[in-house]
């Protein structure tokens, strides 16, 4: 499984730059699929001569700068809410792109190479606040045999808006009574405990420079990153790895009738082999775009982007592909796209 981080690509300049100013699309949005998303760009670019920029700025800004009219198109990792909808009249459509997992990363060098294993309610509990050192009977229970340290553990947090937060705090809010009802789930909460680091950067970093520390990142930023993280104890009761494979069986469970708006949750999915922290990432798309000519690009991409070609770069990049029978929905969902009340 590979997971080269793809930077630096000339087409993600941001506004006011010359790339952005020559680009036919603007987009901007979740920081998780910006390396799928900038291949893709420069993929399609080459292959169509449309160039996209876009802005790798959270989800957050990327529902605010869609709803505000700013870009074409936005992304996030936590859909829009009904109330976010209402506020561009529903012309809205969150079509899902790829798929990825957020892990538990800490710095616990007592461990050496043996893997950290939890559960929904320990990491829950590491979270609200009410485990607090690395050897509670909680962890000890879920890790025979191994020597954790008497040592404080201490939690870290993102503290921005993000997406990342969001799956997380879903998942929490699923295995969780006690999170549902004290935190709840968004973008942006009120957390327990813990320290704040801005983006999974400033996660990364807390966690890579204080011994003793547990915080959560996507799946692809720590594999680039060489972050060690858990196993997690799934909905059937069987520890998984964060996989390719172990994502795309949790995207499978969800059953997705022909009719769906696609904002659906995979936190906690059933099946032996689901992980439980994967979600879809989206694209947010105009159903009638007032402007023909790029409610046209947006629609030929969207038709390349859900092919085969391109989700195999997907998982060359250590993202999770669409599978068969969600590809097929994005499809069909593609034909009703307007624009200016026409077919595109």
């Amino acid at each position: 499984m590979k997971h080269a981080v793809v930077v630096g690509l000339a087409l993600a300049v941001g506004p006011g730059g010359e790339v952005a100013a020559q680009a036919n699309l603007n987009g901007a949005g979740a920081t998780f699929p910006n390396p799928i998303y900038q291949k893709w760009f420069d993929s399609y670019a080459k292959k169509t001569g449309v160039k996209i920029n876009y802005q790798s700025i959270g989800s957050g800004g990327g529902i605010r700068q869609f709803t505000q009219g700013t870009v074409d198109f936005g992304a996030t990792d936590g859909p829009m809410t009904d109330e976010q909808i209402a506020a561009v009249k529903g012309n809205v459509a969150h079509l899902p792109t790829v798929l990825g997992a957020v892990v538990l990363t800490y710095n616990l060098p007592a461990l050496g190479a043996t893997k950290l294993k939890l559960d929904g309610t320990a990491i829950a509990d590491i979270f609200l606040g009410k485990i607090t050192k690395w050897n509670d009977q909680r962890i000890a229970a879920l890790n025979p045999g191994v020597k954790l340290p008497a040592t404080d553990l201490l939690v870290v947090h993102r503290s921005d808006g993000s997406g990342t937060t969001y799956v997380f705090v879903d998942y929490l809010a699923k295995v969780s009574p006690e999170w549902r009802t004290k935190v709840g789930v968004s973008t942006a909460v009120k957390w327990p405990t813990g320290l704040g680091g801005k983006g999974n950067e400033g996660v990364t970093q807390q966690i890579k420079q204080l011994e003793g520390t547990i915080g959560y990142v996507e799946l692809v930023y720590a594999e680039a990153n060489k972050l060690r993280y858990a196993s997690v104890k799934n909905a059937a009761g069987k520890l998984v790895d964060p996989t390719l494979a172990s994502v795309t069986a949790a995207a499978s469970s969800a059953k997705l009738p022909k009719t769906t708006d696609f904002r659906v949750s995979i936190t906690n999915a059933p099946g032996e082999n689901s992980y439980p922290i994967a979600s879809f990432t989206w694209l947010l798309v105009k159903v009638d775009n007032p402007d023909a000519g790029k409610a046209k690009q947006i629609r030929d991409f969207l038709v390349w982007m859900v092919d085969a070609e391109a989700q195999k770069i997907a998982d060359d990049l250590g993202y999770a592909p669409l599978p068969a029978d969600v590809a097929s929905l994005v499809k069909d969902r593609l034909k009703v796209l307007k624009a200016a009340g026409k077919a595109v």
